[in-house]
């Protein structure tokens, strides 16, 4: 959802929490990280609490007790996408650990020692869970095993050299002499930490776990031990309710909460800046009373337009300059001297998270302290919004992250939205636990967006059928103004990501001018799963595509050439199109479409082949997926994300649509904000690229080429070009 350097000015050097909500990421003690946590003592370096003194706790990551457990400490959060799992192999890798005896904790809020490196501040998202813990994850259980070394020649009076180990164990071949790492624990917490050079990390052709397929790390799922915000039960909790406005830009003037305290169960009534929260001692009770409230909403700066006029004034701002956010050579001269331009324009509507866990946070807040339970996706901004708004300092601040139920970035909010409601009503209830939950009509209709873009594109071929001039002109709300991230990511007036996947542009193109027109309205914006990704990649491909057809050229073919400087872009072009059968004759009714892109410093091509009936229904029969994203640390995960992300796209790109009417949206829940059903899933081909590069992200790249691969194959089929989403429903309506 970020990119990834959303977060890399935020907390450095920062020495206290600002007062204002865009200030609050300033962060006291961001700049350590496991360089100084090497050398500090152990007792200081383990990741909660005091360790008992039998145990191993070397850094700020990994704990072994005298039972021989090993618990690595995630500074991620698991929200489906197998951080749990990749960075307990990192650790398990160098530790040589015993991967059935290894527990995991989440860690608590605590930039210093978990910040994500890539940021500099404590939070998991742009695909950077990874991708940022390679190395740091992999010391952590290097040095640990070093430790565990050194004790054991100690106590065997043998050299280092001589000895090895495997699932946890020490061996000394020569005297068959053995310990556990629980056997050697307590005397190893002792042990200053080893010299840097002693530390070595494995070599590639030393791993035993990093690039197989583990089994994960987070099973909970499956047999329903794992435990989510809903699921957290504490003594005398209540349960809260909001009613928020039914436009957005509307505030409260007055209420009468007269008969919803008359529900039993209902215990307060309390306004907070968002809206009238109904607390109660169960979720059921709370609904019925907030029914019964009676609110008078201020909807005077409210908005009160629909979709279908907000794209009006986009259409207006398109036909005139805007930012200029790339630049190579002179696209408007060589447009007016195109004999023939290709014109197209692509609408991409306002779409939900619609994350499987509905908005949800516990909160206990007193005098001089807050706990919150939550899905918490970064803590360092969540930690530092909260201790703002309650005028306490960070450390007053604890956060226990749990297992999240699906984020898709929403649980990323720039404004910790749901956290600070959840904070807010709890203040209301001194001392007492109290669970916030938001119904899925919450979550459709008052919840966070992807925004609403409109994207203008003209071009023209040369006379030998190559792409000449390429002008695109993006209209869209900025999901960074007006929070914490718009003094490093808005440059001139451009968002960054307004423009990603755009003003970069892989393919050789003389002219060219990506242009920005940045609109400003209520409906509350942010990032979405791979974030502007979601309609530069579509609307790029989809113009690709038709460049390629109005200069007689195999759209695989065009691009092949045109990405002659950009090999990690053509492998996974080359790789997709190869497994897929390009090229190979299709009947009538069936096409295949191709598209790639780079995102989060992964490149991802595919090939959709679809079904076309006569009536004009469709179907998506199979994507052929290809992605380079560096060393491959769990070749199934990999595999199950682009699977996720293409469903996920699939979604989007077939139905998922939120719509403004009167100010209001329309949708409310699964029934007419629908997500891809199983049987509309297509058979998916995951093909992953050897590579010895870092790894990269794997969240979020899968999503993006999916939507203009299926729109290039339709195509094929019925020479119609498809530049709206969602895709329409029948191809002859």
């Amino acid at each position: 959802m970020f990119n990834r350097h959303a977060l890399a000015m935020v907390g450095h050097k920062a020495s206290a929490v600002t007062t204002s909500r865009r200030g609050f990421l300033k962060l006291a003690g961001a700049g350590a990280g496991l360089s100084l946590a090497m050398k500090l003592p152990a007792a200081e370096q383990a990741s909660g609490t005091q360790q008992p003194d039998d145990t191993f706790a070397p850094n700020a990551f990994l704990r072994i007790t005298p039972n021989n457990r090993v618990t690595i400490v995630m500074k991620h959060l698991e929200m489906g996408q197998g951080s749990y799992t990749g960075l307990a192999t990192l650790v398990a890798e160098e530790l040589d650990a015993d991967w059935d005896l290894i527990d995991l904790e989440a860690a608590p809020a605590d930039a210093a020692r978990y910040k994500n490196l890539h940021w500099g501040a404590q939070g998991t998202g742009g695909s950077s869970a990874i991708a940022n813990s390679f190395v740091q994850m992999r010391e952590a259980g290097a040095t640990a095993r070093q430790m565990i070394l050194n004790v054991a020649a100690e106590q065997w009076a043998v050299p280092v050299g001589e000895l090895s180990t495997e699932n946890s164990v020490v061996m000394h071949a020569a005297s068959q002499r053995s310990a556990t790492y629980g056997e050697l624990a307590a005397q190893a917490a002792t042990l200053a930490m080893p010299a840097a050079e002693q530390v070595k990390l494995k070599s590639p052709s030393q791993f035993r776990m990093i690039g197989k397929k583990v089994s994960r790390k987070d099973r909970g799922k499956n047999n329903g031990t794992a435990i989510f915000t809903q699921d957290i039960q504490l003594e005398g909790m209540l349960t809260a309710v909001v009613a928020h406005p039914p436009r957005f830009g509307a505030v409260l003037t007055s209420f009468d909460g007269t008969a919803a305290r008359q529900v039993k169960g209902v215990v307060d009534v309390v306004a907070i800046p968002s809206g009238v929260a109904v607390l109660a001692k169960d979720f059921w009770s709370a609904k019925t009373g907030r029914d019964k409230l009676q609110i008078t909403w201020d909807e005077q700066n409210a908005i009160r337009k629909g979709s279908d006029e907000l794209l009006a004034d986009y259409r207006q701002l398109s036909a005139t300059p805007g930012l200029v956010a790339r630049q190579e050579g002179d696209a408007a001269t060589a447009l007016q001297a195109a004999e023939d331009q290709l014109a197209l324009e692509f609408e991409f509507p306002y779409l939900a998270h619609a994350a499987m866990e509905p908005m949800n946070c516990v909160a206990k807040v007193t005098a001089n302290s807050c706990e919150i339970w939550n899905g918490d996706q970064v803590q360092t901004m969540d930690q530092g919004a909260i201790a703002a708004t309650l005028g306490l300092k960070p450390e007053q601040v604890k956060i226990n992250t749990l297992l999240a139920g699906g984020s898709f970035g929403r649980r990323a909010n720039p404004v910790s939205d749901y956290v600070l409601e959840s904070v807010l009503i709890a203040k209301s209830q001194p001392g007492v636990p109290v669970k916030l939950v938001w119904t899925r009509e919450d979550d459709t209709r008052a919840g966070y967006y992807r925004p609403l873009y409109l994207h203008s594109l003209k071009g023209s071929v040369d006379a030998q059928g190559y792409p000449k001039a390429w002008q695109q002109r993006i209209v869209g709300q900025s999901i960074l103004k007006g929070t914490a991230f718009e003094a490093f990511m808005v440059k001139d007036g451009i968002d960054a990501t307004s423009v990603e996947g755009a003003a970069d542009l892989p393919y050789q193109v003389p002219d060219l001018q990506v242009e920005l027109h940045t609109t400003e309205n209520q409906v509350p914006v942010q990032w979405w799963r791979s974030v502007g990704h979601t309609h530069t990649a579509f609307s790029t491909e989809v113009f690709l595509d038709q460049l390629a057809r109005k200069g007689g050229k195999d759209p695989y073919e065009l691009r092949k050439e045109l990405l002659a400087g950009h090999p990690r872009h053509l492998g996974v072009l080359k790789l997709a199109a190869e497994k897929a059968g390009w090229g190979r004759e299709l009947p009538a009714n069936r096409g295949m479409g191709i598209a790639v892109h780079e995102s989060f410093n992964s490149y991802v091509a595919e090939v959709a082949e679809v079904l076309v009936a006569d009536d004009g229904s469709f179907r998506v029969e199979k994507i052929t997926c290809a992605v380079d994203c560096g060393l491959a640390i769990n070749p199934d995960i990999i595999e199950a994300q682009m699977q996720g992300g293409i469903g996920y796209g699939l979604s989007a790109a077939l139905m998922g649509e939120i719509t403004l009417e009167d100010g209001r949206v329309k949708q409310s829940n699964f029934h007419d904000y629908q997500v891809l059903r199983i049987d509309q899933m297509p058979e998916i081909e995951v093909h992953i690229v050897a590579s010895a590069e870092p790894p990269t992200g794997v969240g979020e790249p899968g999503t993006p080429p999916v939507a203009p691969a299926v729109a290039n194959a339709l195509s094929a089929v019925t020479g119609e070009v498809y530049t709206r989403l969602p895709l329409p429903r029948n191809l002859k309506a």
